[in-house]
């Protein structure tokens, strides 16, 4: 097991069965009863393993692009912020998940909410992301 850079523990990847065929999510289609390969969650979701975080979202300024409260973000730091990536960036001290912009050569954080303003940065502040957001993941309601 290794270490990430904040020094918590890095589970090492888990081979689950994966269906080849895809699932239809409009009309039903013939289901295939076997395995073709196995697939690792962290082969799908983690493309640099040393610089991949996860963080659990608290809130719901991201719900416009399905990012809800409690999921967990895939946050890669190794990839470089690009307008209309998400991001999680470092304001006044704190994480927050929201959309890069670049507003007359500004950066600019939007929420993907109405009911939230977007984020502009004050003379003198400089933007420190923390990381771009790769993946989200949420749990669906099991009944």
């Amino acid at each position: 097991m290794s270490l990430d850079l904040l020094g918590v523990p890095k589970p090492s990847g888990t081979l689950l069965p994966f269906f080849t065929s895809t699932v239809a999510a409009g009309f039903p289609s013939p289901a295939e009863d076997h395995i073709e390969a196995s697939l690792s969650l962290d082969e799908l979701c983690i493309r640099h393993p040393a610089s991949t975080f996860f963080l659990r979202v608290s809130g719901d300024s991201m719900t416009g692009l399905g990012i809800f409260d409690g999921d967990v973000l895939v946050v890669d730091r190794s990839l470089t912020p690009q307008p209309g990536m998400v991001v999680v960036a470092i304001v006044s001290g704190s994480f927050t998940c929201k959309r890069l912009d670049l507003e007359g050569g500004l950066p600019v954080l939007r929420a993907a909410n109405p009911s939230y303003p977007d984020i502009r940065l004050g003379e003198g502040e400089d933007l420190e992301v923390f990381g771009v957001v790769s993946h989200c993941i949420h749990k669906l309601p099991v009944f």
